[in-house]
C-alpha cells in the first residue's frame, strides 16, 4: 500500500509539472488542430527515467538464489553487486539463466507430481466440490457453475468458459484451505536452494530435487509440508510490485517508440536502456512464479537413526575458491551453463551456485536454450545499431559506438561458429598436425570472444552517458500525452 501511495504521489507530481511546463507550448499550438503538443524535458528527466528503468532491469528483475546460512551480509551484498554487474555487461546471460531455471522447474514439477508424495489435500478436494456443486452468492451477484455430473456434450463449452472464473473464485472469493499440491513455485523454490537438510539441529547440506525424493523414499526425512502461500509469504515481491516495474518499463518503451513518429531525436542512453528493457520483459515472464530475495531455506530434519546422509546421497564439500577460480567463473562460468556444461561449474555445500546447471536438460531443451541465448544476444546488440546515424559529439565516439555495437551483435555467433568448427575439424580431418592447428585457432577465438564482448559492452555503457553532453534540440522535447501516462 505504501508503494502504491508513493507511485500515485510521484505520478501526480509529474502531471502537475507537465501541466506547468506545457502552458506556453500548448498556447502556441492552438492555431492548428493537427499540430501535436510538445513539452520540454530536462537532462535530469532523461537521465532519471533511463536510470530508473535500467535499475529495474538489472536489480529488481534479477531473482537470486537463497544464500548460505554462513554467508555474511557483506558477502550477500557483494554477490548481489556481482549479479548487477553481470546484468549490465551481459544481460542476455541473465535471461538465459532464467530460461534454464524455468525449463528445469517444468521438469521438476512433472517429476514431483509423478512421485505421488505431494497430492492434493482432502480439504482442497472438498473446496473444489463446493465450488462446482453449489451456487455462491457474493455482493448480490450469483455465479452459476455447471454441475460436474451434467451431460458433457451439452455443457462442455460452458464449463470451458467458466474454468478461468472458477479459478479466480477459488483464489480470491472462497474460503482458503491448506493446499500442499506441488506447483511450479515449489520447483523454483527447491532449485534455488529452498530445502536445507538439518542433522543434529545443524545445517548439513542443501538438497537437490533428486535428493529430496531419494530421502523421502528411504524414509530418512518427512515429506516437506509447505504450501505455495507460505513460499509467497517469504518472497519480497508479488504481482503488484512486479506489475509496477513492468508498467514503468512499458511506459519507457512506449514513449521511446513514439518519438520517431513525431520527428524527435532519441539519445544513445535511451537506446541502450531500450535494449535492457526488451530483455527485461522475458526475464519477468519466465521468473514470474519464482520467489524474490529469499534469505532462509526451509529446514528438513534428518530422522533416521540407522543410517547417515552419506549412505544415501553424495555429500558435497565446501570448495576452496582461489582468485583465479573467481575470475574464471565470472567470465566463463555462465557460458558453460548456457552450453549445458554444468560439470565445469563449482558448487558449495550450503547454497546453490548462482548459475546452477545441476539439473540435466532434456534432449531438445539444451539446443533451444543455446539458440535462444544467441538470438537474445543478437537482438540486444542489434538494438544498439539503431543509433548508427545518431548525432555524436565527435567522430571518434561515433566510430567507437559502431564498432562496439557490431562486436556485441556478432561476437556470440562468432564464438559458436568457432566451437562448431573445432568439433567438425576434430571429427573429419585425419592429419594430426592440421587438426591441432585448427583446434588451437578455434579455441583461441572462442576464448577471446568473451573478452572482446565485455570490452565492447563497457565502451557502449560509457558512451551512453558521455554523449549526453551534446544533445540535439529535438532531444529535449517530449510528446505531451506520453507524460500523462502513469510512470515514475
Amino acid at each position: 500500500m505504501r508503494l502504491l501511495l508513493l507511485c500515485l504521489f510521484l505520478y501526480l507530481v509529474g502531471v502537475i509539472q507537465a501541466a506547468n511546463t506545457t502552458t506556453a507550448t500548448t498556447t502556441s499550438t492552438t492555431t492548428t488542430n493537427d499540430t501535436p503538443s510538445f513539452t520540454t524535458r530536462t537532462l535530469w528527466s532523461i537521465v532519471s527515467s533511463s536510470v530508473f528503468t535500467l535499475f529495474a532491469c538489472i536489480y529488481t528483475a534479477v531473482h537470486p538464489n537463497i544464500p548460505s546460512p554462513e554467508d555474511s551480509p557483506l558477502l550477500i551484498l557483494r554477490r548481489r553487486l556481482g549479479m548487477m554487474i553481470m546484468a549490465l555487461i551481459a544481460p542476455e546471460l541473465i535471461v538465459t539463466w532464467a530460461m534454464r531455471q524455468w525449463l528445469s522447474a517444468r521438469h521438476v514439477t512433472r517429476q514431483f507430481k509423478e512421485s505421488g508424495y505431494f497430492n492434493i489435500s482432502l480439504s482442497q478436494e472438498q473446496s473444489e466440490t463446493t465450488a462446482e456443486t453449489y451456487v455462491e452468492d457474493h455482493d448480490s451477484a450469483r455465479l452459476l457453475i455447471a454441475h460436474p455430473e451434467a451431460p458433457t456434450l451439452r455443457y462442455e463449452k460452458t464449463r470451458a468458459l467458466a474454468k478461468p472464473f472458477k479459478k479466480l473464485l477459488k483464489t480470491y472469493v472462497l474460503k482458503q484451505s491448506e493446499d500442499y499440491t506441488w506447483t511450479q513455485m515449489h520447483s523454483f523454490f527447491v532449485l534455488m536452494g529452498g530445502f536445507m537438510l538439518y542433522v543434529d539441529k545443524k545445517p548439513y547440506q542443501t538438497l537437490e530435487p533428486d535428493e529430496v525424493l531419494k530421502l523421502i523414499r528411504a524414509e530418512c526425512i518427512d515429506v516437506p509440508t509447505l504450501t505455495a502461500n507460505q513460499i509467497q509469504d517469504k518472497s519480497k515481491g508479488n504481482a503488484i510490485s512486479k506489475g509496477l516495474i513492468i508498467l514503468q518499463v512499458a511506459w519507457f518503451v512506449m514513449q521511446l517508440i513514439t518519438r520517431p513518429f513525431y520527428g524527435l531525436d532519441v539519445t544513445q542512453l535511451e537506446v541502450g536502456t531500450l535494449a535492457f528493457a526488451v530483455l527485461n520483459f522475458l526475464t519477468y515472464a519466465v521468473w514470474w512464479n519464482k520467489p524474490l530475495n529469499l534469505q532462509c531455506p526451509h529446514p528438513v530434519c534428518w530422522k533416521s537413526t540407522e543410517s547417515r546422509p552419506e549412505n544415501h546421497i553424495d555429500v558435497r564439500e565446501n570448495d576452496q575458491v582461489t582468485g583465479w577460480d573467481i575470475l574464471f567463473s565470472a567470465v566463463f562460468g555462465p557460458i558453460f551453463e548456457l552450453t549445458g556444461r554444468s560439470d565445469l561449474s563449482g558448487s558449495r555445500k550450503l547454497r546453490v551456485p548462482t548459475f546452477d546447471g545441476s539439473i540435466e536438460l532434456e534432449d531438445m531443451d539444451a539446443p533451444i536454450l543455446m539458440l535462444a541465448g544467441l538470438l537474445m544476444a543478437t537482438i540486444f546488440g542489434g538494438i544498439h545499431c539503431m543509433a548508427w546515424f545518431f548525432a555524436f559529439g565527435t567522430h571518434q565516439e561515433q566510430v567507437l559506438w559502431r564498432i562496439s555495437a557490431v562486436a556485441t551483435t556478432c561476437t556470440p555467433l562468432l564464438s559458436l561458429l568457432a566451437l562448431a568448427t573445432a568439433s567438425f575439424v576434430d571429427s573429419v580431418i585425419c592429419d594430426s598436425v592440421m587438426k591441432k592447428i585448427a583446434s588451437i585457432v578455434c579455441w583461441t577465438i572462442s576464448s577471446l570472444s568473451p573478452m572482446l564482448y565485455i570490452t565492447a559492452r563497457v565502451i557502449l555503457l560509457v558512451l551512453m552517458f558521455t554523449t549526453l553532453r551534446n544533445l540535439p534540440l529535438d532531444a529535449c522535447k517530449a510528446v505531451l500525452w506520453t507524460s500523462l501516462v502513469p510512470h515514475l
